[in-house]
């Protein structure tokens, strides 16, 4: 007898507040996320960082990409502020898919490094409220297939 799973579907991953927190975003995998994550009520920002020149090019893509209301103060503090509240965007989650971050992160070390634990802390503060936030991190560059 065979013991062979097959692959949870993604809708349920993503409703797996367990799991939830800053993955690496799996090569060709944004649009089938993008879909599960429609298909559940969460919410769903697709970002492309690949020509992202520096922290303040990176805050306004992710201020524009959420709806950010218009007090954001495009600095690491108002980032965790926002994506620690959320409530203009409500949703039973919330998917963010980073595309092509890999230049960002090699040119932008230290904010690339920020980036990612104020996305580790939004995901454990929304674990507390009982919802999942997730952040799929693509680290190719612009170019990669």
């Amino acid at each position: 007898m065979s013991t062979s799973t097959a692959p949870r579907p993604l809708t349920a991953l993503l409703a797996d507040l367990s799991r939830a927190g800053v993955r690496p975003l799996p090569p060709g995998s944004a649009e089938r996320l993008a879909a599960a994550a429609s298909q559940i009520g969460f919410s769903c920002a697709r970002i492309d960082l690949g020509d992202c020149e520096d922290k303040a090019a990176l805050l306004a893509r992710i201020a524009t990409a959420l709806a950010f209301p218009r007090w954001f103060g495009h600095n690491w503090d108002a980032l965790a502020d926002c994506l620690g509240d959320l409530g203009w965007h409500p949703a039973k989650g919330h998917v963010l898919l980073l595309e092509h971050a890999g230049s960002f992160r090699e040119r932008h070390t230290e904010d690339f490094e920020t980036l990612l634990a104020i996305l580790r802390e939004s995901a454990a503060l929304w674990a507390g409220e009982q919802l999942a936030f997730w952040a799929f991190v693509d680290l190719s560059g612009p170019d990669a297939g």
